[in-house]
């Protein structure tokens, strides 16, 4: 018998915490853009629409980078149309990630209603993942936000690099808050914290959080996705979540990593992060056993095992 059939994890509430969570699923594209054997765009489609029937309700489908950059997502013009019934039939928001003006046209030409920037807090990841400095990437992405919110598309934009950068060690508080800013004030709906590298420490989340909120960003407007490579993902994700929070980046299966920063590890496991937000006592929407399901069923087609705890337990897997 599985541990979910005898009524674990047993739900126990902290005080302070939000009553429910929007789990912001990017394993078809952060998940799979690092992966070294070319997925098939079917079993890519067949992965979100499983994704969708575990109850994830955003799930971010795919890239419209040059293929030269980031190759596995080569077929974003192919996939869309696969599962852009999901939005309609099911209320499902597929977000796409866009790098610049040429991204966002072919997104919107597909019917994208929700669209992703990819920002940097430090001057070598820009330089590293877009070849320019933050200042220019900023101006880049102005005419994308200024472009989309004139069509009413949702408009969010990750940071990067935000606890810490491989090139340039620690990374300060005020440097991320003011590409936040920026990004806020030229018009971007939603911000997510990401902690590349997997550096960040709980005390780190939150004394971020609080400078971002005394300088104008809410925490309304604010996300976070963590990578797990020091074990921290959680106890940051509850951190987070303390200060008010409620959105949390997760990718099933705990796929993905960084192709620009080599040092970064997979994400924070979707199904982690539900088993604890489940004992919490917080909705989320997803059932744990659908999703692992998923993500048993994705491993079996990347031929290896999946890296999440949770998957591991409940499969049975070593």
């Amino acid at each position: 018998m599985s541990t979910p059939e005898l009524g674990l994890p047993m739900a126990v509430a902290a005080p302070d915490l939000p009553a429910r969570v929007r789990i912001y699923e990017v394993g078809a594209r952060d998940g799979l853009q690092n992966e070294k054997a070319t997925v098939p765009t079917e079993v890519k489609a067949e992965f979100i629409r499983r994704l969708a029937d575990s109850g994830l309700t955003t799930i971010e489908a795919t890239s419209f980078v040059h293929p030269k950059w980031v190759p596995q997502l080569a077929d974003a013009e192919q996939l869309f149309p696969l599962v852009s019934d999901l939005g309609r039939s099911s209320g499902v928001h597929l977000p796409v990630l866009v790098p610049n003006e040429r991204g966002l046209d072919r997104a919107l030409a597909l019917g994208a209603r929700h669209v992703a920037l990819f920002a940097s807090a430090t001057e070598s990841f820009a330089k590293a993942n877009l070849n320019r400095t933050v200042d220019e990437s900023l101006a880049m992405f102005e005419p994308v936000v200024s472009r989309a919110k004139a069509d009413k598309v949702h408009v969010r934009s990750y940071i990067s690099m935000c606890f810490g950068d491989p090139w340039e060690g620690p990374v300060p508080i005020h440097q991320v808050v003011r590409v936040c800013r920026a990004l806020m004030d030229m018009g971007c709906d939603e911000l997510s914290l990401g902690d590349t590298i997997g550096v960040a420490t709980p005390g780190h989340v939150q004394n971020l959080l609080a400078e971002l909120n005394e300088e104008g960003v809410p925490t309304s407007v604010l996300g976070v996705h963590f990578h797990d490579t020091y074990g921290q993902a959680l106890a940051n994700t509850l951190a987070a979540l303390q200060h008010g929070v409620t959105t949390v980046d997760a990718s099933a299966g705990g796929l993905g990593g960084c192709p620009y920063a080599k040092s970064a590890t997979g994400n924070l496991a979707t199904e982690d992060l539900v088993w604890m937000l489940q004992g919490l006592g917080i909705d989320t929407g997803v059932d744990l056993g659908r999703l692992t399901a998923t993500s048993v069923w994705m491993a079996g087609q990347l031929g290896r095992p999946s890296p999440s705890r949770t998957v591991k337990a409940l499969s049975h897997q070593e």
